[in-house]
């Protein structure tokens, strides 16, 4: 083996475990983004909602905008499109969605906050967006998000935008896979 050859093979042994350490480390720096700017709706969820209750809020505009992906044929839409509330207190908001197809679909919500800074002060207990949403042909739901915008929101923050990009995540594969088992059988 020629002095070229070996240099390559021993930069190969060094850099695919490099490789390898860089793209596991790539998750925690995405979250780390995320909650930095607020991009992606990484929001913080709490377990604990008793320490993020106060006694006195100030009022603020929520508002709740629905965006369906390229390819997503279902009717998704807020059902309150602004929503005048008070900061330190729950409030309980609903998305409707129908299933526009012929078929069944499964379908995921991805949230985003504006402005980012306000990210940060938008606590969810509860949100559609946590699991996957299974719809039969026509069938409707309405989707619950329960949310708290914290007390600490900076003051200069009137409204708040939580928007809603909705996904179609059915597994195509598994679906003309059992098409294919009824006609064989």
């Amino acid at each position: 083996m020629n002095k070229g050859a070996k240099k390559t093979l021993i930069k190969l042994v060094v850099a695919v475990p490099l490789m390898f350490a860089f793209g596991f480390a790539l998750v925690p720096l995405y979250d780390v983004f995320c909650e930095v700017t607020g991009l992606n709706g990484k929001v913080f969820q709490s377990e604990h909602s008793d320490d993020l209750i106060a006694e006195q809020g100030r009022p603020l505009s929520l508002q709740f905008i629905s965006t369906n992906n390229e390819n997503m044929p279902w009717k998704f839409e807020p059902s309150v499109k602004v929503l005048k509330i008070e900061t330190g207190k729950y409030y309980t908001a609903t998305f409707s969605v129908k299933n526009t197809t012929n078929k069944k679909m499964t379908a995921q919500a991805v949230p985003s906050v504006a402005p980012s800074n306000a990210a940060a002060h938008l606590k969810k207990l509860e949100c559609f967006c946590f699991e996957k949403q299974e719809l039969m042909p026509g069938e409707e739901a309405l989707l619950p998000v329960k949310l708290l915008v914290s007390n600490e929101l900076p003051s200069n923050i009137k409204n708040v935008i939580l928007s809603y990009t909705i996904f179609d995540i059915t597994d195509y594969n598994d679906i003309e896979l059992a098409s294919n088992q009824i006609v064989m059988e």
